[in-house]
């Protein structure tokens, strides 16, 4: 057997750290694929593989995007970021994210660590100070920083670029660079007006940050993350703005400086160390060493728009003051899209993580594998509702599932759940554990190298080991004739449980629980065996030793669960997620499309004029249905009888996308009576019903409000 480690154990401690999500709206797949799913991953399989790890994240709850919310419903900002903060919390708490610590950057302790870092900073003459023309909307009284202001990015002709960033070509700039700028506020072409505000002069820092990632970490970090530092640091680097003119943020910690605060992306990433710093207090620890001492390794896990603030502004603003380490890696994740189409909050075209909980519950972990499994870690991928029930009932199920649920009922039908005594091994028996025990270092070394899609497939290897074994020997017709094989067999395959539950922790921590306590393991084994005890009808009592395992046991120990020990009581890992339920979510997908379809659509152009002669030619009666039939062999069109007072007549109609023949019966309506007849399929049509669309798409009735207006009463 191996003795190799993980390279994980070679830091003293890590400090990992998640994207702050803004708190302007829920979390949806994108963010859990991009950041947090893969930063859950790692912490869990830091801690199990017996590191100090802290992973630290919280609610960013500054910035304009807050501001324009607030405006949109009319509320304060801090209503805003209350609601959303409570839900995204919970969110995570309730989707297994293991977050040491949780903030938010509205907390005292982070405008304090905040202010302290700018302070020392403007004391140590790091900071330029300028007065210049910014832009400012006359009629909305204000300064339009970042998301304020839209118009065409100077660099790649987007003509919805925001002020700050550019999010089709990810350039970060300055609202004055824009070209043709308006203000997001009232639509009006902005003036300027001279304002004094504080930079950052990244120009300083380009040669230091060549040397640093360019060349220094050209063969450890990701090649997505070192193409767009090396973009930015061709281009050239310049002066940063790092406060604004804003009333909602943390106030600029100097004398006159009255209507000023912090720029977001300055106060942001300091919320990594204020969070450090509240649960450091909490626990009664020092904060410093994790974020000071050279033997501590940083990672940041962002997606790729926050490539440039993570690997470029924050690393200067660090060697600035001077006293923090540097990121030890910034593994950032491509874009995930949502049924070949751009994940967006505006267009509510997302799959938010509170609303699947509620849709799905109790499979937090299909989520996670789906999600993980289709990782866009070198490229955008896109997340299908199809391809999730197939990795749930393809892979999980069939695979995993399958081959547990096969162990523990053999387990229970042939030695009532105790761990049988092994015979000799056979050269497949010790071909089979050796390949098991291999798998601690082979899914570690993926993790290691932030190959967490991956890692993830590695696990299910492990599964299908597994199902391969059984399926091979056969211990369901071996018993009849060779019960001593089949206890070794079993033996072996509840080794192979074994292992599954402790390697499957990072990336199925609900699942793992779950097998834990169906093996009889850790902190399940006395309540399992002592209701397998009370569960017994005769007087012995059945004894398991003590079995606890962390990830390095399984390629440490010659043996997981040792022979008599007594497993819990089977259940279901996995269930199969029926057609039913995908399509209700397309539906709803689908109708999110339509919505946006219908406030997106342009009303048509007014026609040209008529005269009033013209109009009073048109005879529009009010009428009723009395019969409706679909006419054969077409996909539109019904036939109807329609009593518009003077006469009852046929008329043909292309509504039957719309309406069944038999529902519209005695519907009243308006007809236009004296349209000259015209024949369809063979029928001849004597006027035309008046409908219009909704916002759906379908046809609706022009029908008057009032109920007791007469069949043939004209409308004029």
């Amino acid at each position: 057997m191996s003795n190799s480690k993980n390279p994980a154990t070679k830091a003293k401690r890590y400090t990992i750290t998640a994207a702050l999500p803004y708190t302007n709206g829920p979390v949806h797949i994108g963010h859990l694929a991009g950041v947090y799913v893969p930063a859950d991953i790692y912490a869990r399989y830091l801690r199990l593989t017996g590191n100090d790890v802290i992973y630290i994240c919280g609610s960013d709850e500054h910035g304009v995007p807050i501001t324009i919310k607030a405006k949109k419903e009319g509320i304060s900002p801090q209503d805003v970021v209350d609601k959303y903060h409570a839900i995204i919390k919970k969110s995570f708490q309730d989707f297994g994210i293991s977050f040491d610590n949780y903030s938010r950057t509205s907390a005292k302790i982070h405008h304090k660590t905040a202010s302290e870092f700018f302070r020392k900073l403007y004391d140590e003459g790091k900071f330029i100070e300028e007065t210049s023309e910014q832009l400012y909307d006359e009629e909305a009284n204000q300064f339009l920083a970042d998301r304020f202001v839209v118009g065409t990015c100077p660099k790649c002709g987007n003509e919805e670029s925001y002020g700050d960033q550019c999010e089709k070509c990810g350039t970060s700039h300055n609202a004055t660079d824009l070209i043709n700028p308006k203000s997001a506020i009232t639509g009006n072409v902005p003036t300027k007006k001279m304002t004094k505000h504080w930079y950052l002069p990244l120009e300083k820092y380009e040669k230091w940050l060549r040397e640093w990632i360019v060349e220094g970490h050209k063969n450890d970090w990701k090649s997505n993350v070192l193409g767009q530092v090396k973009s930015w640091l061709d281009d050239g680097l310049k002066p940063r703005a790092v406060t604004r003119d804003l009333d909602w943020g943390i106030p600029v910690p100097v004398e006159n400086a009255e209507g000023k605060v912090l720029y977001v992306w300055f106060d942001a990433p300091i919320g990594y160390i204020s969070s450090t710093k509240e649960w450091a207090a909490r626990e009664g620890k020092d904060w410093e060493p994790y974020w000071k001492d050279k033997d501590t390794k940083l990672i940041h896990f962002i997606g790729k728009d926050n490539i440039v603030f993570h690997c470029i502004i924050f690393p200067a603003m660090l060697k600035a003051e001077g006293t923090y380490i540097l990121p030890e890696n910034v593994p950032a994740n491509e874009f995930l899209n949502l049924e070949g189409n751009k994940i967006s909050t505006s267009k509510n075209w997302a799959v938010w993580l509170h609303e699947y909980l509620e849709d799905f519950p109790n499979k937090q972990d299909v989520l996670r594998y789906a999600l993980t499994a289709n990782a866009p870690e070198t490229k955008d991928n896109d997340f299908t509702w199809k391809d999730f029930q197939a990795r749930n009932n393809n892979e999980l199920v069939a695979i995993f599932g399958n081959f547990i649920n096969r162990v523990v009922v053999l387990s229970e039908k042939y030695y009532n759940g105790i761990v049988p005594e092994p015979n000799e091994f056979s050269d497949i028996d010790n071909e089979t554990l050796e390949k098991m025990h291999k798998f601690p270092s082979i899914i570690g070394n993926s993790i290691d190298r932030y190959r967490f899609r991956e890692a993830s497939q590695e696990l299910l290897n492990l599964a299908r080991l597994g199902n391969k074994y059984l399926a091979d020997e056969e211990p369901w017709k071996m018993i009849k004739v060779d019960e001593k094989r089949v206890k070794t067999v079993m033996y072996i395959a509840l080794q192979i449980a074994s292992a599954l539950s402790v390697l499957s922790e990072p990336f199925l921590p609900f699942t793992s629980e779950k097998l834990k306590k169906i093996l009889n393991i850790g902190q399940y084994q006395e309540i399992a065996t002592t209701q397998k005890n009370a569960s017994r009808n005769d007087d012995s009592s059945v004894t398991s030793s003590a079995v606890e395992m962390v990830w390095n046991d399984v390629e440490d120990k010659d043996e997981l669960l040792p022979p008599n020990h007594q497993i819990g009581k089977g259940e279901l890992l996995f269930a199969k997620i029926e057609d039913e339920e995908i399509q209700a979510q397309l539906n709803r997908l689908e109708a999110t499309k339509l919505t946006n379809e219908a406030e997106n659509k342009i009303t048509e152009p007014q026609k040209e004029t008529i005269e009033f002669d013209d109009f009073t030619k048109l005879d529009i009666r009010v009428g009723t249905i009395i019969e409706a039939i679909k006419v054969p062999k077409t996909k539109k069109l019904l036939q109807l009888k329609v009593d518009v007072g003077i006469d009852v007549r046929t008329i043909v109609s292309g509504i039957a996308e719309s309406f069944n023949a038999e529902d519209i019966i005695g519907q009243k309506v308006t007809v236009l009576i004296n349209l000259a007849p015209r024949n369809l399929k063979g029928i001849d049509s004597m006027g035309m019903i008046l409908m219009t669309n909704t916002p759906d798409g379908k046809l609706a009735f022009i029908e008057p409000e009032n109920d007791s207006v007469a069949n043939g009463e004209q409308i004029s």
